[in-house]
Formats: structure tokens, sequence, C-alpha cells
């Protein structure tokens, strides 16, 4: 048997209106550098993509984006999102959006699960 320590705080802030809440949020962690998870679709045109960017701008927040979650998050593209949190020094992860974005962003920062348990072998 294998041991290690894993840990991953989560909070859902759901509702109307909660994306006005975002910079306290990203505050209340210490997030410095976000990257914004999506599926698309409604997120985008029901405009709420564009206020929550709007906020983190207005709050000098810097972030980069990830669209594309779909039901059953895709490996490849949960590895994409891993390389840009990497290379863009992401700190905080929000998903925008419902479950899709959430179960990816899950997955997101978990990291690299399989890539632990293959070095452990």
């Amino acid at each position: 048997m294998y041991h290690f320590k894993f840990y991953a705080p989560t909070k859902v802030v759901f509702g109307r209106n909660t994306e006005e809440q975002l910079t306290d949020l990203v505050w209340e962690f210490g997030g410095k550098k976000l990257l914004i998870h999506y599926g698309g679709g409604s997120v985008i045109r029901s405009g709420l993509l564009q206020k929550v960017k709007d906020q983190l701008d207005s709050s000098g927040i810097s972030y980069v984006s990830l669209g594309g979650a779909v039901p059953n998050p895709r490996l490849g593209l949960v590895y994409q999102g891993i390389e840009l949190c990497r290379r863009e020094g992401v700190d905080f992860i929000l998903a925008v959006g419902g479950g899709s974005a959430i179960d990816s962003a899950r997955k997101l920062s978990e990291k690299d699960m399989l890539a632990i348990y293959q070095a452990s072998r």
C-alpha cells in the first residue's frame, strides 16, 4: 500500500449575483493569479463570464481562461489546464458555470494524480 496525503480545499458559492463576491473570495484565499475555467455556451451568452472578468479587471487581479468544460472531464483538457496553471503561475482556480466546470476545476486542482501514483511505484 502506498502512503500519501491529499488536501484540496474547495469552496462552492452559488446563487444570484454571487459573482459580486468574487474579489473578497479571492483575497480570502490569498489568490494572486486565477484560472477561470468554464464550459462555454450559456456562461458566455448570459454575460456571466464577462461580469467575472470585469470584476477581476477592476480589482487588478490577473487571470487566464480555459473554456471547454464538459460532463465527465476529459483527460486531455485536464492536462491542458494543469500545464496552463504551471506555466502561468496560477494559484487559484475559479469554476464559472455549472457542474461540468466544477468537476473539471476539481480535477485541475488535484494536479496530476496519475503521475504522482506512477512515480511512487
